[in-house]
């Protein structure tokens, strides 16, 4: 641990595998830090890795970060900087020892552990999918903390929760046990945060575009120096782009949570407590996290092959959009005999009258097919889409050749009680230990539960004295969504005590149905954060059965948030921006 008691400085380069290459290289040159963390897994990523593995079994691992180290490691351990990766994904000890070959060929000394004991594969029937090709725990953070008190230079995990990656350094470095929750909940909140990279730092912000985050060119990497009492300020290297404010704080901290319970391996932290502090320019103070006892099962999470899927896009053009796009529908139903298990058809109407160039006059029909035979959405699903080339409608275009077809996965969570998973963690020397589950799992809670509205009442947005105006909700509040299996969450939220008082009494689940009509039928959880002036929706199934299966238009739920908050609805004239006008949204001012 620590000789001192200043906080520990953990940066973070990696939201996704996939994410800016350079970003280790920026975060270990751009200034000063104890440990470097990368976050590399998601649902989606499990799948590939899985994908992977079937090819070689001596994949299933992050193959961007090993190409990082080779340009890094050397700089890591120049500056006594730690670095702590999920990477491993399915084969952390395959990645650990590529790590190991490519330190060795540098002539580094560079001590490397494991975590694992994620991987239960080997007990799918056990967990009610016998099918799975992948399943993995989420794990905590003091196999992580026991790997750097040990001396590692370098951490690969399997799959751990992305919060633990920041919950594992800052345990080690105060020397946290696990009955400091409330401590432990302060690093899952700062975890959350910068897990997901830039967007800690403005990406992907609801108001990037009125000068709050500045030059988004290049955003830089988040970090956060977590103290010994648990808090944390959230900030980023100087020089570097975006900005870090309450707002960019708040999107990331209402990003994929469900109830204000954000439940974790080693505590379960407590959302509603949260209070966030502009301390200086880039640099936003958590503060008041308090921690439950963590839950007495793991979530597991599953990935399954569900069957093949293939698609084709044709173009419409100009008149009758809806009858061509009917005339497709006819005939490619009549041609795919017998018909693929599902057969959806999505009209986008991206089409404007009286256009002025031709992709403005043009809509999208979209034709997707998928079933459990490959066969049945394979060579007969492409054929027919072929054969309509010069017997359809009207400028009949697709917008590419169509293919032969691939797998699809589905997501399950599952959970297993954590006494019967063993994490394990591999030192540097090659000795095995196993890390005990919290001894607090289980315990009931120290927090007052807030009241989750299933219901909203009303249905419409109330006006309030002083006059009221039409315009789009996101004039006033900023949201963010994402998605959570086979659900989606929305966290909206506003800058003002005024402004909440409104929206709090506006947005009911009612009002939110209305506005979102493909949410209309589906259970709506809905949940108030004072501190944040936030209110989070779960929106139950309407992802179906997850990312892996893509059969939405927008299939993470990334676009949710913002289709909300284009809507419009009646809002207050006062809160809204100062010479806001209506009609430059094309709403109408009446």
């Amino acid at each position: 641990m620590s000789t001192g008691t200043r906080p520990v400085r953990i940066g973070n380069c990696s939201g996704f595998y996939g994410d800016r290459f350079a970003a280790m290289e920026e975060m270990l040159s751009g200034g000063d830090l104890d440990v470097i963390t990368g976050d590399y897994l998601a649902e989606l990523t499990m799948l590939i890795l899985g994908k992977d593995t079937l090819r070689d079994p001596d994949l299933g691992y992050a193959r961007t970060f090993l190409r990082q180290l080779d340009d890094c490691l050397a700089l890591a351990l120049d500056k006594g900087v730690r670095i702590v990766a999920n990477a491993g994904g399915l084969n952390p000890h395959g990645l650990a020892a590529k790590v190991r070959e490519l330190a060795a060929a540098q002539g580094l000394d560079a001590p490397v552990a494991v975590v694992d004991g994620d991987n239960l594969i080997e007990r799918r029937d056990e967990l009610g999918v016998p099918g799975a090709m992948t399943a993995n725990a989420y794990l905590g953070g003091f196999g992580i903390a026991r790997a750097l008190e040990e001396g590692a230079a370098v951490v690969i995990t399997g799959r751990v929760t992305d919060a633990s990656l920041t919950v594992g350094p800052a345990a080690w470095w105060h020397g946290w046990g696990p009955e400091r929750l409330d401590e432990i909940a302060g690093a899952m909140a700062a975890g959350h945060v910068i897990e997901c990279g830039t967007q800690a730092t403005g990406g992907n912000y609801a108001f990037f575009d009125d000068g709050e985050v500045g030059d988004l060119l290049w955003p830089g990497f988040p970090l956060a120096e977590v103290a010994e009492n648990g808090d944390a300020v959230i900030a980023k290297h100087p020089g570097t782009g975006g900005a870090v404010t309450v707002g960019t704080v708040s999107a990331q901290l209402l990003y994929e949570v469900a109830s204000p319970s954000y439940f974790g391996p080693d505590a379960t932290l407590r959302l509603d407590t949260i209070d966030l502090f502009q301390e200086g320019r880039d640099r936003v103070l958590i503060s008041g996290c308090r921690g439950d006892a963590p839950p007495e099962t793991y979530k597991v999470a599953t990935t399954t092959v569900g069957g093949w899927r293939n698609e084709m896009t044709f173009l419409l053009t100009g008149l009758d959009i809806e009858a061509k796009a009917a005339l497709v529908e006819t005939q490619l139903r009549a041609r795919l005999d017998p018909a693929p298990e599902h057969l959806e058809f999505r009209l986008a109407r991206t089409d404007h009258p009286d256009a002025d160039t031709e992709a403005a006059a043009s809509a999208q029909l979209t034709v997707v097919a998928r079933d459990k035979d490959a066969a049945s959405v394979g060579k007969p699903f492409s054929a027919a889409a072929v054969e309509l080339a010069l017997a359809s409608y009207p400028g009949a275009t697709p917008t590419a050749p169509p293919g032969k077809g691939g797998p699809f996965g589905v997501y399950e969570p599952k959970f297993i009680d954590v006494t019967t998973v063993e994490h394990r963690l591999t030192l540097p020397g090659g000795e095995e230990i196993v890390i005990d589950p919290s001894p607090l799992a289980g315990e009931p809670s120290r927090v007052d539960e807030t009241k989750v509205e299933q219901e909203g009442s009303g249905g419409v947005v109330p006006e309030v004295g002083g006059g009221s105006v039409r315009a789009p909700l996101g004039r006033v509040a900023a949201a963010r969504s994402g998605d959570k299996g086979g659900d989606a969450n929305i966290g909206v939220w506003v800058r003002t005590d005024e402004q909440w008082q409104w929206l709090r009494t506006a947005l009911t689940t009612e009002v939110l149905r209305e506005l979102l009509p493909e949410a209309r039928e589906l259970d709506i959880e809905r949940h108030e954060l004072p501190n944040l002036r936030a209110l989070n929706f779960v929106v139950h199934g309407i992802l179906g059965r997850g990312v892996a299966e893509g059969f939405r238009f927008d299939p993470q739920a990334k676009g949710l948030a913002e289709w909300l908050r284009s809507r419009v609805v009646t809002i207050p004239a006062h809160l809204l921006p100062a010479g806001y006008d209506p009609r430059d949204d094309g709403v109408s001012a009446k």
